[in-house]
């Protein structure tokens, strides 16, 4: 399987509550619901369900899982919300137990188990293993070398600080750009690779 990340972004690398205004105030976090004004239905939703239709399944850190699954059974009868009901799905969590998963078809990793437990499930055959939003576990992932597909939508506003993706350790990780479109609200949709070490 394929890990790939999907994220909407900030120009300065924020990924924290784009959804809505108390997804996630962590640090004082002001700015939630931010990437409304700039979501394109034609290009971004193509996108998204360009995403979906080669995902298998779905990974989660558990503030994320948590959001979308207070968000999606209800929206059942629309054929993206079947797909993210019907799917199955991971969540990452030191802190919700087997009872907690209420969303349908949905296993839970263990927080300490997290890193061997993605590599194993890269390891397998299958579609893609898509992970949305989930920064703190995106981060980890990609130190890890774990990501083999970054699909960034780059929001042409500054938040002025926030939850990245992005190690902050030091390390060289070089990408290369496969493929790029822009949005009429300003939105560049990237996606990237890591280049192979040789």
């Amino acid at each position: 399987m394929r890990i790939v990340v999907s994220e909407f972004m900030s120009l300065d690398g924020v990924v924290q509550a784009p959804g809505g205004p108390d997804e996630d105030t962590d640090g004082g976090f002001a700015h939630g619901g931010w990437s409304h004004p700039y979501f394109d239905p034609e290009v971004m939703g193509g996108a998204i369900n360009d995403a979906v239709a080669t995902t298998e399944a779905l990974l989660f850190g558990r503030r994320t899982w948590q959001t979308m699954a207070a968000a999606w059974p209800e929206r059942a009868g629309d054929p993206f919300a079947d797909h993210m009901n019907a799917v199955r799905k991971y969540v990452v969590t030191g802190t919700l137990g087997d009872a907690d998963l209420t969303w349908n078809n949905t296993t839970r990793i263990p927080g300490d188990e997290a890193v061997a437990r993605v590599r194993e499930l890269r390891g397998t055959d299958g579609g893609d293993l898509h992970v949305m939003g989930s920064p703190t576990l995106v981060r980890t992932l990609l130190t890890e070398g774990l990501v083999d597909e970054l699909r960034l939508m780059i929001m042409p506003v500054l938040l002025g600080g926030g939850k990245t993706i992005f190690p902050a350790d030091g390390g060289r990780r070089p990408l290369e750009l496969v493929s790029t479109v822009t949005t009429g609200t300003g939105v560049h949709v990237a996606t990237y690779r890591p280049v192979e070490k040789g």
